[in-house]
């Protein structure tokens, strides 16, 4: 009933040009009984667009486009199994749901396009990660930020195993001594020295993490484009990190198997781990804008970004997370019409400039308030 969110997904949202769109974003809850308001928001949020809807669309029209809402809404495992957050977006033949593992604020909107700017911070790779853990044994795959950490079920083309991975071409060695270095991280006493079993089972080692290492790039590093941490015992690392071709694969790593941690323990040392990267990068794209404006080529007018978005000659644009500026964008012109952001048919501006600067080659990121270099809700840093 829900999607994986991706650049994918998000992509074919922006690209949607059916109206009307509807979108309706709102926070939940993992367990009970904090769950048991979350589908009171969601109908709440349904009675915002139906009222909206039917400003313009007959009867017959509202009913169909809110028919796989509904049908959400009586789904009552939906509504066991939530995470932090909620996305739900439909229009003519088309409807997604996305279940998020961070917050969002609640917001239920009918426009000419999707409201997507929850979305885009949440794919956004400087603030999100993903942490393979690997033992000699197994694979397990997470995806965070500095908050929330989940465990991402593998596809079927990610092996999940040693045994899946290799199959008739383990070795009997392997074999013989069992879980080396298995769930948990402990591992069976080993014969030292040249040849033998050791070598035998460091071959499957090695071949094992290739096949992990390939498999990870194509159906994960790949797609979502998000830094990768391994979580692994120590002497894991120097192998893995040699025989790896994965260039989102971070070089600092964490020492322990997830299976020894709890989510929580897991998130902290992976965020610990990425954080000095996400605060450098920001303080870059903030350093960026302020040269670029000093020289002309950079703006936190509304106005003016709006027209060199059109113009394709914003390279980088943030926008400000909670902040939302009610009008319409007309793209091809840059021209912005402003109104009331209590009329539920209006478009935020923000999140239509990230659409249109994305559609154009050039990059958006989501920052907080407090790391915005401007008090306009956004900055742009220009080619030319």
């Amino acid at each position: 009933m829900h999607q994986r969110l991706t650049r994918q997904s998000l992509a074919e949202l922006t690209a949607f040009t059916s109206a009307p769109c509807l979108s309706l974003y709102q926070p939940t809850h993992r367990a009970h009984p904090d769950n048991q308001q979350d589908l009171l928001r969601f109908e709440q949020g349904l009675e915002t667009l139906e009222l909206s809807l039917k400003k313009q669309y007959s009867a017959e029209e509202t009913r169909t486009l809110l028919a796989p809402f509904r049908a959400l809404a009586d789904a009552p495992d939906f509504w066991n199994h939530t995470l932090d957050g909620l996305a739900v977006l439909g229009g003519p033949n088309l409807f997604r749901v996305f279940m998020l593992a961070r917050p969002v604020g609640e917001l239920a909107v009918v426009a000419d396009s999707f409201h997507t700017k929850p979305l885009r911070r949440v794919l956004q790779s400087d603030s999100r990660y993903q942490v393979l853990g690997l033992s000699r044994q197994t694979v397990r795959l997470f995806e965070g930020d500095r908050d929330t950490l989940s465990e991402i079920e593998l596809v079927s083309g990610v092996p999940q195993t040693v045994d899946q991975a290799l199959g008739d071409q383990l070795s009997q060695a392997h074999h013989a001594v069992g879980s080396y270095g298995g769930v948990g991280g402990a591992s069976t006493p080993m014969h030292h020295g040249h040849g033998g079993k050791k070598d035998e089972i460091d071959k499957d080692a090695e071949r094992f993490f290739r096949v992990v290492d390939r498999a990870v790039i194509e159906h994960y590093s790949k797609p979502s484009g998000l830094p990768l941490i391994l979580a692994a015992l120590p002497e894991h690392h120097h192998l893995f990190h040699k025989i790896s071709h994965n260039s989102q694969l971070l070089a600092a790593s964490i020492d322990g198997s997830p299976d020894a941690m709890s989510l929580e323990q897991l998130c902290q040392k992976a965020w610990q781990t990425i954080e000095p990267q996400y605060l450098a990068q920001q303080a870059q794209w903030v350093e960026e804008f302020g040269l670029a404006r000093s020289r002309g080529l950079g703006s936190d007018s509304l106005t003016e970004v709006a027209q060199a978005a059109a113009q394709g000659r914003v390279s980088r644009l943030l926008i400000e997370a909670q902040r939302q500026i009610p009008g319409n964008l007309e793209t091809s012109s840059g021209v912005i019409t402003h109104a009331q952001l209590k009329n539920p048919q209006v478009d935020d501006l923000l999140d239509d400039l990230g659409e249109l600067v994305e559609a154009m080659g050039g990059q958006v990121h989501v920052l907080p308030s407090q790391r915005m270099p401007s008090d306009t809700g956004l900055a742009a840093t220009y080619r030319h």
